[in-house]
């Protein structure tokens, strides 16, 4: 399955610099409307983007959040 992702609205962790450096970047408008989540490394904000499923990224939320 093929998925345009829109160039605004991504969103970064609260706890991310606002330099953008070192980040992963999710979109949740996209999220929501096609059950897929995309993830991008915001210091290549043009590069390739990681489609996962919304428990995938779950996971990943709670296993970051434990460190």
């Amino acid at each position: 399955m093929n998925h345009t992702v829109a160039m605004d609205g991504w969103m970064s962790s609260s706890f991310s610099q606002n330099n953008g450096g070192e980040c992963v970047e999710w979109h949740p408008a996209h999220a929501a409307a096609h059950g897929i989540v995309p993830i991008r490394d915001s210091k290549v904000p043009a590069g390739p983007v990681l489609m996962v499923s919304r428990s995938a990224f779950t996971d990943f939320v709670r296993s970051a959040k434990l460190g």
